[in-house]
């Protein structure tokens, strides 16, 4: 089987301040002509968890609350996964093209994650209208604008 070398672009801040995606100098001539995607696709490294016990883990007790008693990693967004990769959509608020950094809405991304890429979202490709859950997380917000106000806590096991 191949291995991969994967470079980070850069790193996510989080902080009193807000939300930031810093992209390394070598990076931010790719940020050119990103204006005017109102979202975009982060795709990330959960190096919290990049360890090998967390990486040979493939099935999980039910992680929520009304989920199945066993899921398998597939089935969730835990960190917990065979590689640590992890995809947020994030509302692009501000770009700054000479420092390269990205000011976003939110991103569930702990402060100094890797950054391994950026995509813009476009609903061409990245919508689904009419998607389908499972029973257990079917009465979950229908969209990332909706979710702000739900419970969330109520919801997970841990």
């Amino acid at each position: 089987m191949q291995n991969f070398i994967v470079k980070p672009i850069g790193v996510v801040k989080n902080n009193d301040k807000g939300a930031f995606i810093e992209i390394n100098s070598e990076y931010a001539p790719a940020l050119q002509a990103l204006e005017g995607f109102s979202h975009i696709n982060v795709i990330w490294w959960f190096d919290d968890f990049d360890n090998k016990e967390a990486r040979g883990i493939l099935e999980v007790p039910q992680p929520y609350k009304k989920s199945p008693l066993v899921m398998g990693v597939f089935a969730t967004r835990s960190p917990i996964r065979p590689n640590p990769i992890a995809l947020t959509a994030s509302q692009v608020l501000n770009i700054d093209y000479k420092t390269g950094v990205i000011e976003v809405a939110y991103i569930d991304a702990n402060d100094g994650s890797p950054v391994l890429d950026i995509k813009p979202y476009t609903p061409s490709v990245d919508r689904i209208e009419m998607p389908g859950v499972p029973d257990f997380c079917s009465h979950w917000p229908k969209s990332l604008e909706t979710s702000e106000g739900f419970d969330w806590e109520n919801e997970f096991n841990f």
